[in-house]
C-alpha cells in the first residue's frame, strides 16, 4: 500500500486530522465496552454495537488480521453541543465521507474492515437480532463498540479531539490488508 495515493486522494475530503497506525498501536479496552453497556442505549439493539460485534477479544483477534490502519477525523459545528439530537444529525456527513475514504483503499486492491462513529443509524430500526443486517456493506461496527480507547488512540497519533465553540470531532478508523 502507497501512502502517498491515499494521502493524495484524501485532499478531496474535508478531513481534518489523520494517521497511518499499526494494528498494535490500537488501545482495545474492557472499560470502554463497560461504558457501552451501562451507559448506551444502543447496546444490545445494532448490529454495528455490542454484543453483536463480538466480545473485545474476539475484536481485537479481527483487528490484528490487517496489516495496518488509516485513523481520520473530520468536524462539524453545530449550534448546541448539549443537543445530542442535533448533534448526531451531523454524523450522515462523516459516514459518507468515510464511505468514499473507504472506496479509495478498495481502489487500492485493498480488503478493508471500516469501524466508525456510534451505533449504526441506516435503518430506522434495526433487524438486530432476528435477522441479518439488511446492509452489512454499508454498515460499520462501532470503534468504541470494538473496546477501542479512541481517545487514547488520537493522543498517540497526534489527532486533535477536544474542540471548543460547539465542534463536533467524528473519527473513522479503516484497517487494510
Amino acid at each position: 500500500m502507497n501512502p502517498r495515493i491515499i494521502e493524495s486522494a484524501i485532499t478531496a475530503y474535508p478531513i481534518c486530522d489523520y494517521a497511518f497506525i499499526e494494528i498494535g498501536d490500537i488501545p482495545f479496552k474492557e472499560e470502554v465496552r463497560y461504558i457501552c453497556k451501562t451507559e448506551c442505549q444502543r447496546y444490545g439493539k445494532s448490529w454495528s454495537c455490542p454484543p453483536a460485534v463480538g466480545t473485545v477479544e474476539e475484536c481485537r483477534s479481527r483487528c490484528e488480521a490487517y496489516e495496518g490502519g488509516f485513523l481520520f477525523t473530520t468536524m462539524t459545528e453545530v449550534p448546541d453541543i448539549e443537543d445530542l439530537e442535533g448533534m448526531l444529525a451531523t454524523r450522515k456527513t462523516h459516514e459518507e465521507i468515510t464511505r468514499q475514504v473507504r472506496d479509495i483503499f478498495v481502489k487500492e486492491d485493498m480488503e478493508v474492515l471500516v469501524l466508525s462513529t456510534e451505533s449504526c443509524a441506516i435503518c430506522e430500526n434495526c433487524t438486530y437480532p432476528d435477522a441479518p443486517c439488511r446492509f452489512p456493506d454499508k454498515m460499520f461496527p462501532s470503534l468504541e463498540g470494538y473496546g477501542i480507547l479512541v481517545t487514547g488512540l488520537a493522543e498517540q497519533c497526534g489527532i486533535t479531539f477536544m474542540n471548543e465553540n460547539n465542534l463536533v470531532t467524528w473519527f473513522s478508523l479503516i484497517l487494510y490488508r
